[in-house]
């Protein structure tokens, strides 16, 4: 199997990455070489998904990827009025559009060989929605929607297709966004019922067990992991 990993140079990317290493071909992908060349993995390609998601869909179809985990992303903090063009251009190109498009250059490899998976990682926001993260929020949701429509389309082929939806994670990502919020990581782990952040290992283990055959009859999913931070407080 020949798995593409998204964003995995470092957090959740890179514990993905880890997880996979010995499940088939791993490839990954990121904007820095130098976190990229310390993976250990099979091959690499360096993109920006902002603007040239083109060079990673031709290594996409070159290396014949079955198993696509769509994990770079960005997030934006504020208030709706505050937000350029050129933000909502950036955050939409890079968590609803790249994903879409990458999808599509791995899915005729897919419908060859009758077999493949596909993997969003999405956002607690994008269930629940998050004040002063509309954009990212609405991103997020746009990949549930998006996985649900792609389940029904490809289950005909043995193709899979989930989304995880991470609440706070234990990430570099993870402390700049509380930083930018108008809580203190007190404030936000009092507002989840296990009271702890995820850890990236969590989510890496969830990851391998949906690219499993053991999970095969799991497809159109959105998978909240999130310390029960979706059930309330």
């Amino acid at each position: 199997m020949n798995i593409l990993v998204t964003g995995a140079s470092k957090g959740i990317g890179r514990k993905i990455a880890d997880e996979l290493k010995n499940s088939g071909n791993l490839f990954v992908c990121a904007r820095n070489e130098n976190l990229l060349k310390n993976i250990g993995a099979k091959g690499y390609c360096v993109c920006d998904l902002a603007g040239d998601s083109g060079i990673l869909a031709e290594f996409i179809k070159k290396n014949e990827i079955d198993i696509l985990v769509n994990n770079a992303g960005e997030y934006i903090y504020g208030g709706i009025e505050t937000m350029t063009r050129e933000q909502i251009e950036h955050i939409f190109k890079v968590n609803v559009l790249a994903p879409a498009y990458l999808i599509s250059k791995a899915v005729p490899n897919m419908k060859k060989n009758k077999w493949g998976r596909i993997i969003n990682i999405g956002s607690i926001s994008g269930v629940m929605g998050e004040a002063k993260a509309s954009l990212y929020s609405a991103t997020k949701a746009s990949l549930i929607g998006m996985t649900k429509a792609l389940a029904l389309e490809l289950a005909q082929y043995n193709i899979t297709v989930n989304t995880i939806n991470p609440g706070w994670v234990d990430t570099e990502l993870g402390e700049k966004s509380i930083e930018e919020s108008e809580f203190s990581r007190d404030e936000i782990l009092e507002c989840i019922p296990q009271k702890r952040f995820v850890s990236p290992d969590e989510i890496a283990s969830l990851v391998k067990y949906l690219i499993s055959d053991d999970a095969r009859g799991i497809t159109g999913q959105s998978v909240n992991l999130c310390a029960g931070l979706s059930i309330g407080i």
